[in-house]
């Protein structure tokens, strides 16, 4: 009997350690992972006043609040341009740890990604010459006039779907500053574009002073979030670390150098 006891608790022993050895190991921890390694990649384009270069410095709304969050989390920002079209892939690579650039917050990109609480409310509006404007305030005035827009952006899915350009011949671009290069030099008519890229890429003292929001259109009322990897236990880290810097006043002072202190959200 003793033996047979000794057999079974052999087998048990047995057992658990095979069970032990092809368990699924447990899922990594993506703050450990950055903090282990020091830096914070983020992934962003170009565009003002998010992020942009002042001569050879990185600087942006964007830039600043990124790096702000960055010392809460004991790490050193990294940014890295990367394609728009191919921010998820480069995510789930592990190319970058975050998407930080305006990015609009969407049930699919919700699904896809763990994304932050918002910070930031935009809506999409068109722009055009200023001489243009006042004939572009309609959909009739919009008739054969090519409309540009960033590819996979919220300006797309407004140039390609809202019926008010239903009449108007839609092309897509690989970002928002060559959708507003393409107004200016007249190889398109309008472009739908972030509001908030439009404070910082045209009118007065810019490289686009020709151009102006057509103030009387706006559509898709939307709000930014970072965005890490599904799953991500940073996520609330960086919630924690967006609403320490708003209660003490340093978001609102970042945003207010850009004049983006009216769209805040947190």
């Amino acid at each position: 009997m003793k033996k047979f006891v000794k057999v079974l608790a052999l087998v048990c022993a047995m057992v658990m350690l095979l069970s032990a050895c092809s368990a699924k190991p447990a899922v990594e921890s993506d703050l450990k992972y950055i903090q282990d390694k020091g830096e914070l990649i983020i992934g962003m384009t170009l565009f003002a006043p998010m992020n942009y270069y002042e001569g050879e410095e990185l600087v942006g709304f964007e830039t600043e609040f990124a790096k702000a969050v960055a010392e809460k989390l004991g790490v050193e920002p990294k940014f890295i341009e990367i394609d728009w079209n191919t921010k998820e892939v480069e995510l789930a690579a592990k190319s970058i740890d975050c998407i930080w650039n305006g990015m609009t917050i969407t049930p699919e990109r919700a699904e896809a990604m763990s994304i932050t609480t918002p910070y930031m409310a935009n809506k999409q509006v068109v722009v055009a010459k200023a001489e243009n404007a006042d004939k572009y305030n309609t959909a009739e005035g919009l008739d054969k006039v090519v409309v540009v827009a960033e590819a996979e952006s919220a300006g797309e899915e407004v140039a390609s779907t809202d019926e008010f350009f239903n009449k108007a011949t839609y092309t897509a671009v690989d970002s928002q500053a060559k959708a507003l290069m393409e107004v200016s030099s007249g190889t398109a008519g309008a472009c739908v574009v972030d509001f908030v890229a439009s404070i910082g890429m045209i009118g007065e003292g810019t490289d686009y002073e020709d151009l102006v929001v057509v103030e009387t259109k706006e559509f898709s009322p939307e709000e930014y979030g970072v965005a890490f990897r599904k799953g991500s236990d940073i996520t609330e880290k960086v919630n924690e670390a967006m609403k320490e810097l708003s209660e003490d006043g340093t978001l609102e002072e970042i945003a207010k150098k850009y004049k983006l202190d009216e769209l805040l959200k947190v």
